[in-house]
């Protein structure tokens, strides 16, 4: 009976990431830096805070939107980092994790036929929700402008059908963020457009060198147009809590909040507990993380670069993304190195046609893990 199932679901594939990482998982003396997932536990408080609330009973469905209390020091903290104001009564919504609010995001604004623009390459749990939606994902190749969409690009691909642009900063695979003044030009490309804005802001606390900024908070115009999307997995090492959130205006969000109920009712009770305490006793928690993956970043970017190789310095997030020099396509020569070296680097192709040619290191590793691999990586490129 498979042939009665939906057409879009049998044609999305399993995350190129993840069917890498499971491929080689159980090859022998493997060294893997390839999952993003930050190498920290999660801080004690919180999860005490979380023993306190199963103690206390809090095992009940919240509102759809989630703990108001959570919602207000959601508002707190964007405002307190990012001068972005969004009203906790109406305009945020706590989600699992910050993929389910892509996707309520996507579900709410994306009718069939409508084309969603998207840096290329790319995380690549977006194109899957994309189609889902109905919609069609048109990439914009960033591989010549330092992985980051310029308003030139974007003016190229802006059609009749578009309804919404991804900007996914700082960057999954790349690293790379957009400058304030980037922002703002790329805003003057859209602000008078009926194009939506999905602004994938998951790992601004982790930025190096500049700080984050959000494009919705440029003017009213692009807040009005702008779903931000962020969440707590990376910067609190609360991945498998799954607590996400969106800010949007509350025109909108009342529409993301109807599918967000039939999708889930709400988000785990005692995950919203857990993160109440992260945002208000835990402000100090993302920086001590944040200087060591600094640490950690310059410590791999010097390696590379001694080695020759070819790479953008990232700005944020843990991740880099290595231009290799080889007649073999990325996955194969992936595998290579996994049988010659014995180390997992993730293939370029896994975040779209333009990551081709590339590989992603995840430095989300101890530096002693981190050398290792770097070792691993010089002698098979002495090979070469």
């Amino acid at each position: 009976m498979e042939h009665l199932l939906n057409k879009n679901v049998k044609e999305i594939e399993i995350s190129g990431i993840r069917k890498f990482f499971n491929m080689v998982s159980d090859k022998k003396d493997t060294l893997s830096l390839t999952i993003g997932q930050p190498d920290f536990y999660t801080p004690d408080h919180i999860k005490e805070a979380a023993k306190h609330a199963i103690d206390m009973n809090k095992t009940t469905y919240t509102h759809n939107a989630g703990l108001l209390q959570l919602r207000e020091e959601i508002a707190n903290a964007v405002h307190a980092d990012y001068q972005l104001e969004y009203n906790p009564n109406n305009e945020i919504i706590v989600t699992v994790g910050a993929s389910q609010a892509i996707d309520i995001a996507l579900r709410t604004i994306i009718e069939v036929g409508d084309e969603v623009l998207l840096p290329g390459p790319v995380y690549p749990g977006y194109e899957p929700l994309i189609k889902l939606s109905g919609g069609k994902p048109i990439y914009i190749d960033t591989t010549d402008s330092n992985f980051k969409i310029t308003p030139e690009k974007l003016k190229k691909h802006i059609t009749s059908k578009t309804k919404c642009v991804i900007l996914p900063y700082p960057s999954n695979p790349t690293g790379v963020t957009l400058m304030k003044k980037e922002l703002e030009e790329i805003a003057k490309v859209i602000e008078h457009e009926n194009i939506f804005v999905i602004a994938d802001e998951i790992y601004s606390q982790l930025t190096y060198d500049i700080p984050h900024y959000s494009i919705a908070s440029i003017n009213e115009q692009m807040k009005q147009k702008t779903i931000v999307i962020n969440g707590l997995s990376k910067s609190h090492a609360m991945t498998g809590w799954r607590i996400g959130y969106t800010l949007a205006p509350s025109w909108l969000t009342q529409h993301m909040l109807k599918v967000h109920q039939y999708n889930v009712s709400c988000a785990t009770s005692i995950s919203q507990y857990a993160a109440i305490e992260a945002l208000t006793n835990g402000k100090q928690d993302p920086v001590t993380m944040k200087q060591s993956y600094h640490s950690r970043r310059d410590y791999v970017y010097n390696r590379l670069t001694d080695m020759g190789l070819d790479v953008v310095k990232p700005d944020g997030a843990f991740y880099f993304f290595i231009k290799i020099d080889t007649n073999l396509s990325s996955f194969d020569f992936a595998l290579d190195l996994v049988e010659d070296v014995g180390l997992a680097l993730v293939p370029g192709s896994a975040f779209s046609n333009y990551g081709e040619g590339y590989l992603r290191l995840s430095y989300a590793y101890s530096i002693e893990t981190l050398e290792d691999g770097l070792n691993r990586l010089e002698a098979f490129s002495k090979k070469q």
